[in-house]
């Protein structure tokens, strides 16, 4: 497939000229495409003129791009979820941008790399938190959580009726222990669940789901980090609001969105892989 043929259809079908993002401060010299310096989203490298098949992951990590590079595949597009590299561990900002080596193996063997993160969090078919709530089988009944002009969160029904057993079966769907911060009754209210995946741990989060009566929230990252104070509001409003939060890593409960891309890949004619990553506990 023409590589511009499908790059276009990706901009159009995920309607990136109507959203904003800021990845300001992505440094990957000259290798970066210069438009996404203006929008924070879509082509990031243009490396090819054909796209063979694609890869889809949540991060651009060194095991992604290892997987990519070490299987001589030339002419293929690497799908992310975001454009840089996660690590909560990094002193301030927790993202870190792909080596100049890498950048380079990258360009010698035709792989290009374009991002959705906004757009993908954006509730959808393909969102992230609409895809990890379906993994975890809350029924969607509503929507909250704006983020960049857009709604990135899920309300919706489970079955199950204590807090102890959606953490068990989040360990079931993501495949690690997750942590519980037990701040509320251990009865899920109402059988009602509110869902964000990724970095939903921001304070206004948990006031709105005390508005709306929520006493239960799945997310991704939910470590407390003294330096960043959002994260440490957020917990002490959870405390205050006795809303139980359950975090399950960054990575593990965005990968279900990239997962999910697979198949729109596949729609196009494109043989397409996700390639899984590892979660990161420090996260929680």
């Amino acid at each position: 497939m023409q590589a511009k043929e499908l790059y276009t259809k990706l901009d159009a079908d995920f309607q990136i000229s109507q959203r904003k993002d800021d990845w300001e401060g992505i440094d990957l010299g000259d290798f970066i495409h210069p438009e996404f310096l203006q929008k924070y989203m879509g082509l990031v490298l243009d490396n090819s003129t054909q796209i063979e098949k694609v890869f889809t992951a949540v991060f651009p990590s060194e095991a992604v791009l290892s997987k990519i590079l070490d299987s001589g595949e030339q002419n293929v597009l690497l799908f992310t979820h975001h454009p840089r590299i996660w690590d909560i561990k990094l002193a301030g900002y927790p993202f870190k941008d792909i080596t100049s080596q890498r950048l380079q193996q990258l360009k010698d063997n035709h792989v290009s790399l374009y991002t959705l993160h906004v757009p993908l969090d954006k509730n959808g078919p393909y969102g992230t938190s609409v895809n990890l709530a379906k993994a975890l089988g809350v029924s969607q009944e509503s929507e909250f959580c704006d983020y960049f002009g857009v709604k990135v969160g899920v309300i919706g029904r489970i079955s199950l009726t204590t807090i102890d057993e959606l953490a068990k079966k989040c360990e079931s769907v993501l495949g690690h222990a997750v942590k519980a911060h037990l701040y509320g009754d251990s009865t899920i209210k109402d059988g009602r669940v509110a869902v964000v995946a990724g970095g939903g741990n921001m304070p206004e989060i948990i006031t709105e789901l005390h508005s709306l009566g929520i006493n239960t929230y799945v997310t991704g990252v939910t470590r407390q980090v003294e330096a960043y104070q959002p994260s440490v509001d957020f917990h002490r409003l959870a405390q205050e609001h006795r809303i139980n939060v359950l975090g399950g890593t960054h990575y593990s409960t965005e990968k279900f969105a990239c997962l999910a891309m697979v198949e729109y890949f596949q729609k196009l004619g494109l043989p397409t892989e996700f390639l899984p990553d590892e979660s990161d506990p420090a996260d929680l």
